[in-house]
């Protein structure tokens, strides 16, 4: 892989490599399955056992965590997941309509989430828990998109921090335009960026919905924009029931040479690397120098939704491999291997688990009805005499009930 300083807007192809004969599809999907280990360009710093590994490209990018800085990625991926588990098991207890969950992907969400400085913005799907955990957004505050009381509760422009989209890939070209705001503000590409005057946006989406236009659409207006605009893929394998040789010829982080921009694939698995790479492309967007695609290369080892039955379209084998590259056990074992966490810290981070989940099991099982009038809220950014018209209407005609209804 050439170093990230080095790449450029590609030249076109020229002499007899631009009329090689194209690989055949059973050669393509060969290729894809032999790199199911994310091939020799993947940028890993931790092994599945644990195991610091050098890179002298991204090494820097991480010189300042520390052990406490470790410990505190440990934590926040313990208590993901516990939510994340928690928000499932109250799903299937009828508390919730429906939950997305993140079970396997909590090292790409949390090292993504830690690169971003307040001033950033990130632009979410609907399975970024952990990305909304890093932003200050409190577990509570997402059970009611999934109960079908509200749409997102936090504040976006407070948090930095995006409603959820719904809608596949819809996101991305919410995430273009508000990068190219940033750009045409002048909020890239200042001197002193130590004093946070320069802004970077990163939006999350998974490999399905890279089939889709929104995200092509995303990629030709960042580019052209030289929007300051991160492109977060998490390839975690399947789109639904769709393995990833049905989304792409090629690993998906090649796609981003297509538009003139750099691409890199990380081990979405490994929460250091993904915060190196993660803080690098970040840097590159606030310095001016245009938009990035990483793709996390990670696994969703639960269902799609809790609608969802895996086990009708993937083999266990493939789960137990990847239950091998679990990110928390992972990190666990460097903190043990290098005597930087001892069993004290580990039973206070489960206990911390345990008491969020409580509090979200208590907090689900007491949430009241939200009140009628508020499907009328926030529909415009300034009063509007029409929709104010329509509300009194329907607040009267349901008043008419005598409170039955």
């Amino acid at each position: 892989m050439s170093s990230p300083e080095t790449w450029t807007h590609p030249e076109p192809r020229e002499g007899p490599a631009a009329t090689a004969a194209a690989p055949t599809a059973e050669q393509v999907i060969a290729g894809l399955r032999a790199t199911s280990e994310g091939g020799p360009e993947l940028v890993q710093l931790l092994t599945p056992e644990g195991e610091r590994v050098p890179n002298p490209e991204f090494d820097r990018y991480v010189a300042d965590v520390t052990a406490e800085d470790l410990r505190n990625l440990y934590r926040d991926m313990v208590l993901v997941r516990r939510a994340d588990r928690e928000a499932n098991a109250l799903q299937r207890q009828g508390q919730l309509g429906i939950w997305v969950p993140l079970l396997g992907q909590e090292a790409a969400q949390i090292g993504a989430g830690r690169a971003m400085r307040p001033t950033d913005m990130a632009f979410p799907s609907y399975r970024e828990h952990g990305i909304a955990w890093t932003r200050g957004i409190h577990p509570k505050e997402l059970l009611g998109i999934f109960r079908g009381t509200d749409n997102g509760s936090w504040d976006s422009n407070a948090t930095r921090f995006h409603p959820y989209c719904i809608v596949i890939g819809n996101q991305v070209l919410n995430a273009a335009g508000y990068a190219m705001g940033q750009r045409f503000e002048g909020r890239v590409g200042n001197s002193g960026d130590a004093d946070d005057t320069n802004e970077a946006t990163m939006v999350f989406f998974g490999d399905g919905a890279t089939s889709q236009g929104d995200v092509h659409e995303g990629f030709v207006w960042a580019a052209v924009y030289d929007a300051p605009l991160v492109f977060f893929c998490q390839n975690n394998q399947w789109a639904i029931s769709e393995p990833t040789e049905r989304q792409t010829r090629l690993p998906l982080y090649q796609r981003a040479r297509g538009y003139g921009f750099p691409g890199i694939r990380v081990d979405g698995n490994d929460v250091l690397a993904t915060l190196a790479v993660t803080r690098w492309a970040l840097d590159e967007c606030r310095h001016g120098n245009g938009p990035v695609l990483i793709e996390a290369f990670t696994y969703r080892m639960d269902a799609h939704t809790t609608t969802d039955d895996p086990t009708r379209y993937r083999l266990s084998d493939e789960l137990e491999a990847w239950k091998l590259k679990d990110p928390i056990e992972r990190l666990r074992v460097n903190l043990v291997r290098h005597e930087n966490a001892d069993q004290a810290f580990f039973d206070s981070v489960q206990a911390d688990a345990d008491a969020l989940a409580a509090e979200l099991r208590d907090y689900c099982f007491n949430m009241g009805e939200p009140p009628i009038e508020q499907m009328f809220n926030n529909v415009y950014a300034e009063p509007n005499p029409v929709l104010d018209a329509q509300r009194d209407d329907f607040l009267a005609y349901h008043a008419s009930f005598g409170g039955e209804h």
